[in-house]
This record gives C-alpha cells, structure tokens and sequence, in this order.
C-alpha cells in the first residue's frame, strides 16, 4: 500500500534537481507544486533566486506548470507575474489535475516530472498519473495549514514503514 507513496527520487530543493539529467531522458515538462515547494506558504511571489532557476528551466527548454490545492487568488498572485500557467484548487492527488497539466503542455506522461513536498498528494498523483515524481523537502512546513499537517502525520508513519522495509531512496537517488 505504502509503495505507492515513493518518490522516484529525493532532493533538497528545486534547485539540486539535475535538468541536464531530465532533458537527457527527455522529459521536455516539469508539473511543480506551489506551497513549500517552490517558497514557502506565505511567500506571495518568486524569490529572485527561484526567478533565475526558472528562467535557467526555461532556457533548457522544459515547459512549466504549477498545480497546487491552494486557491485561484494565491497561484494567480505568484504564477501570472512569472508568465507560467497554473491549475489552482487542483484537489491532488486526482488524476484529473495532472492529465489537465499534461493536456496545457501537450506532453505524455513519459516526457514530464511531477515536483512536489508532499507524499499524500504530489507523489501518489504523479504515480497515479504514470509521471516520474521528485519529492523536495518542504521549505518551511510550520507555516502549513491543517490539513497539510495532517498529511504529514500519515507521511511518517508511511516512511517510517517503507524505511523498515528497505524502501525509502536515498536523496539524489534514481
């Protein structure tokens, strides 16, 4: 049951995320996250470094989209000014969100990432969906709200199970 909660790979922050690595394997999308992913829950916009490593992706030539379960007024205020299209109240993880996502980019699951913080809604979505996922760790997980909270306390118990197992990959791996 757990199993479904693995990450194809851990790292730190987007930023530690090897692109060259992705656009060898040609992924030409990147599904990300919003909250805690990209900045923290109560960061209203891009910080300047977060700007560069998305024009540093965009260069590269991935296509982005941010799909959150946050609300139309908090994606809105972050993703317009970057000019990155977005799915807010995306009710992760339901497959429809990340087939929309595919659909904005024109991609086949095959040829896109999913990049989130969460294993309850990033990871299993994206699995579900037939994408690779990248779990980050959250950026500042006290400022979450409560139903995020909850999903932590799950998300431990999973781990804690998938490490006795052997399961749980290490960061930066496959």
């Amino acid at each position: 049951m757990f199993k479904r909660l693995l990450p194809d790979q851990i790292v730190n922050t987007v930023f530690d995320i090897d692109l060259d690595e992705l656009k060898a394997r040609g992924v030409k999308g990147i599904i990300t996250d919003l909250d805690n992913t990209l900045v923290s829950a109560r960061t209203p916009l891009a910080t300047p470094e977060l700007v560069g490593w998305l024009d540093i992706v965009k260069d590269l030539g991935f296509k982005v989209v941010i799909l959150s379960n946050n609300n139309n007024s908090r994606v809105s205020k972050f993703a317009e000014p970057l000019g990155i299209p977005f799915i807010p109240a995306a009710r992760k993880p339901a497959g429809a969100s990340f087939r929309r996502a595919l659909r904005l980019m024109n991609l086949a699951p095959e040829h896109a990432v999913v990049v989130g913080d969460q294993m309850l809604t990033d990871v299993l979505g994206g699995r579900r969906a037939g994408l690779h996922t990248l779990l980050v760790t959250p950026i500042a997980p006290r400022e979450e709200g409560w139903a995020t909270q909850i999903n932590r306390r799950i998300e431990k118990i999973a781990l804690a199970r998938l490490r006795k197992k052997g399961l749980w990959p290490e960061k930066g791996g496959n």
